[in-house]
């Protein structure tokens, strides 16, 4: 940031606290009238499963609405993390819009998608349209994207202080000071509360029991944080074929969401796969108390992947967390550990494996799980950030720290053995 003199610092908290409450009411409003919107949509669809027919026709004006109207803010979450990294101009203000009418059809007709790529996108395009109001550098204009990011994750999760470390940490800290930290705490906590106001109610989970600490429940921590790490791998991976292939076999973009909602409709309905429709909430919150069937997870990783790689749009956090909790569901059946904390471990360490953000994710899992199970989480979401790879789910995310340099040294021994052997 820009050097201030003491007068100019202490003339710019009042501004800084205004912008902090500002973008906190209008995101965390917005993410309420999402919350129930979405929650409109989902009950709408439980109560007519024939509408999940109509998905290419979702699919359509999905991708016709980018079409014409988003190319400019069709990257989405990608769109943020560059803009932070390298500046250019303001994010429009029409990818709040575009995203919340998007991810509403993709639901409505019973797409595999999440919603806090939403939450985020409307987050950050209205805490982007204070540059021009408060005329900001492009310094300044990074926190603005930080206060953006932690408003929507914090608010449509009701997890504030997770959202205020995911949103520097999703940024690898990069160039972020403690002026940035504080005000992302402040706007994290202003959007909850907004939330809170609106009487929008999220979903909570409970881990009732915690196993004790000790050599035999620290290794199976360490082998489910390795398997969420390769789940996380996986869903990473999954997503980013299904965008590639269809960005290379159909040239116009609007008819990829019409041929992939054609395939899904078939599959969802065709085949009795409606479990995995929409964003399982219900499933979840089950898997802490029944055990799920061992491929649950493996059909998430399979139609969120295609569902978003067809363009559609939603998130990818809770489908992340459907994947992590039927996970560990199933490993209950051989582990000797409570359902619940299983479930509740690979419910956030799969987020982070995907995500490349340990801190967050264990600080979300202590949010909503408690502090009894907070060293399982630790040691999970740590083993499961270094045993996912190099690419998260954000491609535009940039991977620094112990988890760069490890991911280097195998590539570089990788290609000098290809070297040798050749």
């Amino acid at each position: 940031m820009t050097s201030q003199n003491p007068k100019q610092l202490l003339l710019s908290i009042p501004k800084w606290i205004l912008i902090c409450a500002l973008i906190g009411l209008f995101s965390g409003s917005a993410s309420a009238f999402f919350l129930v919107s979405l929650e409109w949509v989902t009950q709408l669809r439980l109560h007519h499963d024939w509408i999940i027919w109509f998905l290419p026709f979702g699919g359509f004006l999905v991708g016709l609405s980018y079409y014409y109207w988003g190319e400019s803010v069709v990257k989405g979450n990608n769109l943020l993390l560059e803009e932070y990294e390298n500046p250019q101009k303001v994010i429009p203000f029409k990818m709040a819009p575009l995203v919340l009418l998007g991810t509403l059809l993709t639901h409505l007709f019973g797409g595999s998608a999440g919603r806090e790529g939403t939450a985020v996108q409307m987050g950050g395009a209205i805490a982007d349209q204070f540059t021009k109001f408060f005329k900001l550098n492009n310094s300044e204009r990074k926190i603005l994207i930080i206060l953006g990011i932690s408003a929507g994750f914090a608010s449509v999760f009701g997890t504030p202080l997770a959202g205020a470390v995911f949103a520097l940490e999703v940024l690898y800290f990069s160039k972020i000071n403690f002026k940035s930290a504080i005000l992302s705490f402040l706007t994290a906590y202003a959007a909850y509360y907004t939330v809170e106001f609106w009487h929008v109610k999220h979903t909570h989970y409970s881990i009732p029991f915690v196993s004790e600490f000790d050599f035999s429940t620290l290794f199976y921590t360490i082998i489910l944080g390795i398997l969420s790490g390769l789940a996380a791998l996986l869903f990473a991976r999954s997503t980013h074929f299904w965008s590639s292939l269809f960005s290379k076999n159909i040239k116009y973009p609007p008819l990829r969401p019409v041929i992939g909602g054609i395939i899904l409709a078939v599959a969802i309905a065709g085949f009795g796969f409606t479990k995995f429709s929409g964003l399982g909430v219900p499933v979840i919150v089950d898997s802490f108390s029944n055990p799920n069937e061992w491929y649950d997870f493996l059909l998430k990783i399979l139609f969120t992947g295609f569902t978003l790689g067809a363009g559609f749009k939603g998130g990818e956090v809770t489908p992340l967390f459907f994947v992590g909790a039927t996970l560990g569901s199933t490993l209950s059946l051989i582990i000797p550990m409570p359902i619940a904390l299983l479930a509740g471990i690979g419910f956030v360490a799969v987020f982070s494996g995907a995500t490349h953000t340990p801190i967050a994710c264990t600080i979300m899992g202590m949010e909503l799980f408690g502090l009894q199970s907070g060293i399982f989480i630790a040691i999970a979401c740590t083993i499961a950030y270094f045993s996912s790879g190099s690419v998260g789910i954000y491609k535009s995310q940039i991977v620094k720290g112990l988890k760069y340099k490890l991911y280097q040294k195998v590539n570089f021994k990788t290609k000098n053995s290809k070297l040798q052997d050749f």
